[in-house]
C-alpha cells in the first residue's frame, strides 16, 4: 500500500504562515495526519480540535483522499486583544494506492479527532492458497526435446 501526502507548496505555506502571511494576507492552516495499518485497515486520524463535524469535508476522487474545512474566527467583529488560534480555510490530499477499497472508507470524528478508515480491497488482502494434487509426476520446466 502506498499513502503519501500531495501538497507541492507545503513547504513555501509553511514559511509563509511562520512569517504571518498567507494567500490575501491571510494564514494557512497546516493539516498533520497519522497514518497506519490495522489488520486489513488503514486508518488515518487528523487532530481538529474544536471543529463542528458538518463543517469538514472528506471525499475520495479515483485514488486521492481530499480533507477539507475551515475554522471560522469565533469573535466575529469584537475587539480582539490577543488571537494566536489558527483560523483559516484547509486542506490535505493523500494519494491512496490501487489496492485500497476506495468504495468502503469511512470516517468519524470523536474527541477533537478525524478517524479515517480505508480497508484494503479484497483483492490485495492475504489469502491462504490451497495445494492440490500429490500425483508423483515429473514436472518439465525445461521445455527440450531429447
Amino acid at each position: 500500500m502506498t499513502v503519501s501526502g500531495f501538497d507541492p507548496f507545503q513547504t513555501m505555506d509553511r514559511l509563509l504562515g511562520r512569517s504571518g502571511f498567507g494567500e490575501g494576507g491571510s494564514r494557512s492552516l497546516g493539516l498533520p495526519v497519522d497514518v497506519y495499518r490495522k489488520g486489513d485497515d488503514f486508518i488515518v486520524e487528523v487532530d481538529v480540535p474544536g471543529m463542528d463535524p458538518s463543517a469538514l469535508d472528506v471525499s475520495v476522487e479515483r485514488n486521492m483522499l481530499s480533507i477539507t474545512g475551515e475554522r471560522p474566527a469565533r469573535h466575529g467583529d469584537a475587539e480582539v486583544v490577543l488571537c494566536e488560534r489558527p483560523h483559516a480555510r484547509f486542506s490535505r490530499q493523500l494519494y491512496l494506492g490501487e489496492n485500497l477499497d476506495t468504495e468502503g472508507v469511512n470516517a468519524g470524528y470523536e474527541n477533537g479527532v478525524l478517524t479515517i478508515t480505508i480497508p484494503v480491497s479484497q483483492k490485495a488482502r492475504s489469502r491462504k492458497v490451497e495445494i492440490s494434487g500429490g500425483g508423483g509426476g515429473a514436472i518439465d520446466v525445461g521445455g527440450s526435446n531429447s
